[in-house]
């Protein structure tokens, strides 16, 4: 690490260019059993695909506020360094009416149908797995972000 890295899309971007293969985040589920570990490399793909989706499918821009009603969860991280890379301000637990867009667990999608902007919701499955059938008036993100370049 640079003296200069300053923010989290700094540091993941001097984790990549020093070792791309290492271990960066593991996820444990005690609820499902489910273990997830994710490279430096597949950590930063999900980060540059999601801040893709923010910026091009979802018209984010900088100072936008994002509700995050995620749990502790891998693609919480995912998702707040995607907003931090473009600078979406991401609101943890933030109130959804007063947010221009809103990213969801399926626990808290009620409670996410007061924002009026862009809806994306996460099934929090293994392996970042759809939902069976997104909900109304959401955007699946598993469904949303592979093709995200």
């Amino acid at each position: 690490m640079n003296s200069s890295d300053r923010t989290p899309a700094d540091l993941l971007r001097s984790a990549l260019s020093a070792d791309p293969a290492r271990p960066l985040v593991t996820f444990y589920d005690d609820a499902t059993g489910e273990r997830v570990e994710l490279s430096v490399a597949t950590f930063a793909n999900w980060v540059a695909k999601t801040a893709n989706l923010l910026q091009g499918d979802l018209s984010a821009e900088p100072g936008d506020r994002l509700a995050l009603l995620l749990p502790a969860h891998w693609q919480s991280a995912v998702w707040l360094l995607a907003c931090s890379s473009v600078g979406v301000v991401a609101d943890v637990q933030g109130d959804p009416a007063t947010a221009d867009l809103v990213v969801t667990g399926p626990d808290t999608l009620e409670r996410a149908r007061a924002c009026r902007g862009e809806r994306v919701a996460l099934a929090l499955r293994p392996l970042g797995g759809r939902f069976p059938q997104a909900p109304e008036g959401f955007a699946d993100y598993a469904v949303e972000v592979p093709s995200q370049g």
